[in-house]
């Protein structure tokens, strides 16, 4: 039993906490109809949103559901606008709360680690597990189907040992309950969509964390999300560590196991967080160099059409270099990028395509303009995906 928190309610519905939860739910989406509708009587809505919280009354609306494709596809719950102010200015509260209790080598919708960190530590454990045993394996493991999977009273449960006040509680579970089917009988499942779904994602799977380092000290364990890594110099250890895994996940979290979890010697380079990586350099993924063509050849037609801006064309390729600055990828940025035309405006476009060479040449992101790096940040920030 940990430390628990309580009275942190009022901080939730407190009027300023909400302003400023509404300023981060409309990041680049402020010129959305339903952002401003809700802008146009911003002090109304605000503090009816408190008054339903302060009495209870608040209760989540229906998401708007649709899929992606890229890269697998994957149904995603938007929340009305509403909703996702209530979730910033909950995950305001009670984040750093539950964030203390995080391993360190966590790096899943975190402030101040992220993908290329995640990639970076693995680089390092790499390097000193070599030093330290020569020959080294990897366990690769990730959860099957883990955002659909998540038992609700299990995840209450978890969060009620840090969060003692009851408002919060009451918060919560509003929130966490608001997809249940009162047809079923276990109620398993957080929309991916939610802000709050990120942050008790990561609250489920620390209790592996704690697990892995604890209980079997695996000293080379990294986790993003569902998708974690052990690295050892004995085989047999990571078999064995794979088997008290594979039942702490199904009999504490029922969970299971993707059956694509394997392991091998480090070698043959680790599939992670979009690379594959070795301890002295790292590659892109092929079925990400094979998306990134289908992007761009998609883009060069919209853009020919008129549906996008050579902005926004702009800020996809930046971004799709600034990922690929992470790995060694010269030559591949320059084939792929051969392949972008722009054929409307023909001067713009053309400008726009000698500038993105000459990025690609100078082997840097560049650029110089701020409002397409601006905007290719927020491309990265996972709190953009809702």
């Amino acid at each position: 039993m940990g430390k628990g928190f309580d009275h942190l309610y009022p901080a939730v519905y407190e009027l300023e906490n909400l302003y400023h939860a509404y300023v981060r739910a409309r990041r680049n989406k402020r010129y959305y109809h339903e952002i401003l509708t809700f802008s146009a009587a911003l002090e109304e809505n605000l503090i009816q949103i408190q008054n339903e919280l302060i009495y209870r009354t608040y209760r989540s609306g229906r998401h708007r559901q649709f899929y992606i494709y890229e890269p697998k596809k994957r149904l995603i719950m938007a929340p009305p606008f509403r909703d996702r102010i209530v979730h910033h200015a909950l995950c305001n509260v009670i984040e750093p709360i539950l964030d203390q209790r995080f391993i360190f080598d966590s790096y899943a919708c975190r402030a101040g680690k992220g993908m290329h960190r995640g990639v970076d530590r693995l680089t390092h454990f790499l390097r000193s597990a070599r030093e330290r045993w020569g020959e080294v394996y990897c366990l690769k493991a990730d959860i099957a189907q883990y955002f659909p999977s998540i038992d609700h009273e299990i995840l209450l449960k978890i969060l009620w040992d840090r969060i003692k006040c009851e408002g919060t509680r009451w918060l919560i579970a509003e929130i966490v309950r608001s997809t249940e089917d009162p047809r079923e009988y276990r109620h398993v499942g957080l929309p991916i969509g939610n802000l709050t779904s990120q942050l008790f994602a990561n609250v489920y799977m620390d209790q592996l964390d704690q697990f892995v380092k604890h209980h079997l000290r695996a000293h080379f364990y990294i986790r993003y999300m569902d998708d974690f890594i052990i690295l050892e110099g004995d085989k047999q250890a990571l078999w064995h560590y794979l088997m008290e895994i594979k039942g702490f996940l199904e009999d504490r979290l029922c969970l299971h196991l993707n059956r694509k979890t394997s392991i091998f010697p480090v070698w043959q380079g680790i599939d992670f967080l979009g690379y594959r990586i070795w301890d002295d350099h790292r590659l892109l993924r092929k079925a990400n160099v094979k998306r990134a063509k289908r992007m761009f050849k998609r883009l060069s037609k919209d853009y020919s059409e008129g549906r996008v801006s050579v902005e926004r064309v702009r800020a996809s390729v930046m971004s799709w270099i600034g990922h690929c600055k992470h790995a060694d990828t010269y030559h591949v940025r320059r084939r792929v990028l051969a392949g972008l035309h722009l054929q409307r405006g023909k001067n713009m476009g053309k400008k726009l395509v000698d500038n993105v060479r000459h990025d690609v040449y100078n082997k840097d992101v560049g650029g110089g303009d701020k409002e397409v790096q601006d905007e290719t940040n927020n491309l990265h920030n996972p709190q953009n995906w809702q």
